[in-house]
């Protein structure tokens, strides 16, 4: 992908020389421009993160099923991110790494990464940080500034570790959003009792009091300040990163995209959404060579 073409001041159709100069003078520019640097299809690829990564629940009752993961599944519904770059690059067969880890906080991100840069891979994604917001209770939630401490020291390691490769952080999942679609599902309600899935926010569920109202903006504004702090991160990292620019977070997921288990994971269809949705926010990738 090039620069676009530098746009000259409209000249008047005066003297003809007027005109050559102006073009001569566009073509110089253009020509002078230095390309965009490309991004080749990867030929390996880890996964990083939490349960969303696993896929956990989304083939059977609490197991992890990294095959229908929306990063480096091999499920053929998902499409995941590296079936895409399979069927552009052959060589990615088999390269397929999931290093995530169902339960992972952004403290495990710099182990996870280790294993990534140990994998000698060339593209690196990253989607952590929705067990940080989902403590407990509100006062468990990781602190900002710790939060991306461990975001800069596990970018820190793959820089050091693969300077080259391609990394693709991405936005959390709003986690309010989940509360306003299954609020009103018995079976949600229970499973989230139950199962004591995110009490930081689906703690209280029905609930329209004052103090149950302000918690769950405080959450929410909790996993804004996370996906400020990616965004950051993966801009200070430079242009081997990308950001989604919030794709996940702002994407409108419906209960029928999650777990029937424990109604908080993706299910099958939330996955191949998730596969798709980040897929269009990250590298505009190039054709492998032939």
């Amino acid at each position: 992908m090039s620069l676009p073409r530098r746009t000259l001041p409209r000249l008047r159709p005066l003297p003809l020389l007027a005109a050559t100069v102006a073009a001569t003078l566009a073509a110089t520019l253009v020509a002078a421009a230095p390309a965009a640097a490309a991004d080749p299809y990867p030929s390996s690829m880890a996964s990083t993160g939490d349960s969303i990564t696993r896929g956990f629940n989304a083939c059977g009752f609490y197991v992890d099923c990294p095959s229908r993961s929306f990063s480096t599944g091999t499920e053929t519904g998902v499409n995941s991110h590296y079936r895409r770059v399979l069927a552009a690059n052959p060589a990615v067969s088999g390269r397929n790494f999931n290093d995530a880890e169902s339960g992972a906080t952004a403290a495990d991100l710099p182990g996870q990464i280790d294993l990534a840069v140990g994998q000698g891979v060339d593209y690196v994604t990253v989607l952590i940080g929705a067990n940080d917001a989902c403590a407990g209770s509100e006062a468990g939630m990781t602190p900002v500034a710790t939060y991306r401490g461990h975001i800069d020291t596990a970018l820190a390691r793959l820089k050091a570790g693969r300077p080259g490769a391609r990394v693709f952080v991405m936005s959390i999942p709003d986690l309010k959003r989940l509360w306003e679609v299954g609020k009103g599902n018995f079976l949600a309600r229970s499973a989230w009792s139950l199962l004591g899935i995110c009490q930081s926010m689906l703690a209280n569920p029905t609930s329209t009091a004052a103090a149950d109202v302000a918690r769950r903006d405080r959450v929410r504004q909790r996993v804004a300040d996370y996906n400020a702090q990616l965004a950051a991160a993966c801009a200070a990292y430079g242009s081997l990163c990308r950001y989604d620019g919030g794709a996940i977070f702002n994407y409108p997921f419906t209960l029928s995209q999650v777990s029937g288990w424990d109604y908080f994971h993706p299910d099958t269809d939330g996955q191949t959404v998730l596969a798709a949705t980040t897929w269009a926010a990250g590298f505009a990738w190039t054709p492998a060579p032939v």
